[in-house]
């Protein structure tokens, strides 16, 4: 309930939680950056300052290029993504490469492990290829995908469907 009826709550009010074991210093950045969304400028600035602290911090990376994503900067947002997947899958002691992975790699499971992480950033990469009219790598990468991730933890299968409409859209036009 809000005890100050005259005051609006933000939904910034409350801490975001990006990600678990984030050291305090790089999560007050994040915190930063969140309270600052509405200036994609400063928030991106925040979010590099986490990076430079941290900048193995896999969750500052999808942060970042979610941020760049949405300001349409997809070239600058897949680089992104690239080293978050390089990152996560060297955390997570597995390769980096999603064409060589399936369900047995790691615990794919475990919300708090690399592998989500990757997992996570690689439907990103399916997404930024769909945006970008790649269709046949988004396609790849979403098959992969289905292999690694057989329970669709990430939900994937949002992405498929699209892929899906945007191929019917290209027989019918």
């Amino acid at each position: 309930m809000n005890e100050n009826p005259g005051r609006v709550v933000s939904p910034f009010d409350n801490p975001v939680q990006f990600g678990f074991g984030i050291d305090a210093t790089v999560d007050a950045h994040l915190q930063r950056a969140a309270q600052l969304v509405g200036n994609r400028d400063d928030s991106l600035a925040a979010l590099k300052d986490a990076y430079r602290t941290a900048p193995d911090q896999v969750e500052t990376l999808i942060a970042m290029f979610k941020l760049l994503f949405y300001q349409g900067r997809t070239a600058e947002a897949e680089s992104l993504v690239e080293e978050a997947l390089t990152k996560a899958s060297r955390q997570g002691g597995f390769a980096a490469d999603w064409r060589c992975l399936d369900h047995t790699t790691t615990d794919w499971d475990d919300l708090r492990g690399a592998g989500r992480l990757y997992l996570y950033t690689l439907k990103a990469l399916a997404f930024i290829r769909l945006r970008r009219d790649e269709l046949e790598q988004a396609r790849a990468i979403l098959q992969a995908m289905r292999r690694i991730d057989q329970e669709d933890r990430v939900g994937a299968d949002v992405l498929r469907d699209l892929a899906e409409a945007v191929e019917e859209e290209r027989e019918d036009g």
